[in-house]
């Protein structure tokens, strides 16, 4: 009885903890969901094992005849390599121009593709520094032909 009387009479902090301890226990939901997790990881480091395994135990029953028939791969990679390159990259540059001609074509029909307000804002900027350009080489240009003058009376 005493022990009962005891256990009735623990402090208030044990049973907040147990309470706190029933409020965060996981869920079926959860428990479903973390067995999930460790039963496919488990799985997939098994798979990374045996692929791995296969791979080296491939290369050293198959060393020999890559050592012996190198003098021919070699060369064939290289030259398979250079032609792959050059054919993606002859039709990657003709996608390119493609779509440069397309944007140009919309672009002077009057279409706005996009970017091109961009490209108008550059023009106006170019028209009008090349004016002030103009401009500054109309004023100073007559000053610079006077000094020339003066320094060479008979030129």
């Amino acid at each position: 009885m005493a022990d009962q009387q005891h256990f009735l009479r623990r402090p208030t902090s044990v049973a907040s903890l147990i309470h706190k301890l029933r409020q965060h226990a996981p869920n079926s939901t959860q428990l479903v969901g973390f067995a999930t997790l460790l039963i496919s990881g488990g799985i997939l480091l098994l798979l990374t094992g045996l692929t791995l395994t296969a791979a080296l135990l491939g290369l050293i029953f198959f060393a020999p005849m890559i050592l012996l028939s190198s003098p021919i791969w070699v060369p064939l990679g290289t030259l398979l390599f250079i032609a792959i390159a050059g054919f993606l990259s002859f039709f990657g540059f003709g996608v390119a121009a493609a779509a440069t001609v397309s944007w140009l074509y919309r672009y002077f029909r009057g279409f706005h593709p996009p970017g091109s307000d961009r490209v108008d804002y550059a023009r106006t900027r170019i028209a009008d520094t090349a004016s002030h350009v103009k401009d500054y080489a109309r004023e100073y240009g007559g000053y610079l032909h006077g000094k020339v003058k003066d320094a060479a009376p008979g030129a």
